[in-house]
């Protein structure tokens, strides 16, 4: 509990503090990696942006900072449990915390409160980060995009799976960054009965802009999915 309760105190650094961590990270993936980006023309150059991507590893923002080059409020679970030797990555940078069990008022305060600074909020849709393949979405980056009429950026990220493995036996591994193109906001309907659905079928049409980013193989419930084939022809992907 009190491992938790140092996580629940945390909050996003001020804005300077995550521009020149924002170099820092650009520079660790420099080094350690081989990093791929596309779709960079995407970025919008101002907020409110939502920045939806998939969760396959606890290094993953760091990738994501990189990529996108601005400072990012991320929305992190404070219910999960962390071990020890990653703690300084939401100590140095900073984050919101979300208890998916019981969400507290001012983790949606502190998110709307980022999306009015017309900043870029960082939200990882699925959750937790213990698969190699995409889950389904919570309500969260749904629900902000409708409350707050935001636009989402979807981004994948791929090859992190086994990064630590390839950068102890002095390997760089090659990462793939795609940043796809914003969409949205949603709007809930006004019926409250169509509401619960409506939010269902958002975090699904957020997981497919995302999934469409991602290798087939990576793309777990949502590979074959409809959607995906209509957003390839779209998208021209």
């Amino acid at each position: 509990m009190g491992k938790y309760r140092f996580i629940e105190r945390m909050n996003h650094r001020p804005l300077f503090v995550r521009y020149a961590l924002g170099y820092l990270a650009s520079f660790l993936v420099l080094i350690f990696t081989k990093t791929k980006r596309e779709g960079e023309r995407n970025i919008p150059k101002a907020g409110p942006v939502i920045i939806t991507m998939n969760h396959f590893s606890y290094v993953d923002a760091i990738f994501v900072i990189s990529a996108i080059q601005k400072p990012i409020s991320f929305l992190g679970a404070s219910d999960q449990k962390i071990k020890w030797y990653f703690y300084w990555a939401p100590f140095i940078y900073g984050f919101i915390p979300t208890n998916r069990k019981a969400l507290a008022p001012s983790t949606i305060k502190e998110a709307k409160k980022a999306l009015k600074r017309k900043g870029f909020l960082g939200v990882f849709p699925e959750g937790v980060s213990t698969s190699s393949t995409l889950r389904t979405a919570k309500k969260g980056a749904a629900y902000l995009s409708v409350a707050t009429e935001t636009k989402i950026l979807p981004v994948s990220i791929c090859g992190l799976e086994n990064i630590w493995n390839n950068v102890r036996k002095g390997g760089r591994p090659i990462i793939r960054i795609k940043i796809g193109k914003p969409f949205g906001p949603f709007c809930l309907p006004k019926k409250k009965t169509e509401r619960e659905q409506y939010l269902r079928k958002s975090g699904e049409e957020i997981m497919c802009r995302i999934a469409v980013l991602l290798p087939r193989k990576q793309r777990g419930v949502f590979q074959g999915h409809n959607r995906i084939e209509l957003l390839n022809k779209q998208l021209n992907i």
